[in-house]
């Protein structure tokens, strides 16, 4: 992962590290996120990692138990948290919980933090992402 996101390991967790931090294997009240992202030390979203050669469409609904079941005292931007990532390391898929039908959408890279916090309040917040993604996150 990187997009700009600093990977950290949550015995040397240090949110102040970079304005976007994915902290690996994060224990959640529904298991272990493979990592759990923060956006300017709040909370916005789960990456559910697999091996090259999974099958991505099943994985949405292991992502979805994370999103949900993150421990209320974590500072986070809503309940539950909007973002969902699934991904091989060769194909990722994103999905927003805030959009009325979420669904699993292909995307060519993970978004960068700034990018997330650009939309994060915008109204149009899936467009934007979309389309940053197809050009490398940016």
């Amino acid at each position: 992962m990187a997009a700009g996101w600093e990977v950290q390991d949550l015995k040397n967790l240090n949110l102040g590290a970079s304005l976007g931090v994915a902290v690996r294997e994060f224990p959640l009240k529904s298991g272990e996120a493979d990592y759990l992202l923060f956006v300017n030390r709040q909370a916005i979203g789960v990456v559910e990692a697999k091996p090259e050669g999974t099958t991505l469409s099943g994985v949405a609904d292991q992502s979805t138990k994370y999103v949900a079941g993150f421990p209320s005292n974590l500072p986070h931007v809503a309940e539950p948290l909007p973002f969902a990532y699934e991904s091989t390391g060769i194909e990722t898929y994103f999905r927003d919980l805030r959009d009325p039908d979420p669904r699993s959408r292909r995307v060519f890279a993970f978004h960068q933090p700034e990018k997330i916090c650009g939309v994060r309040n915008n109204s149009r917040w899936k467009r934007a992402l979309i389309a940053g993604a197809g050009q490398g996150g940016e």
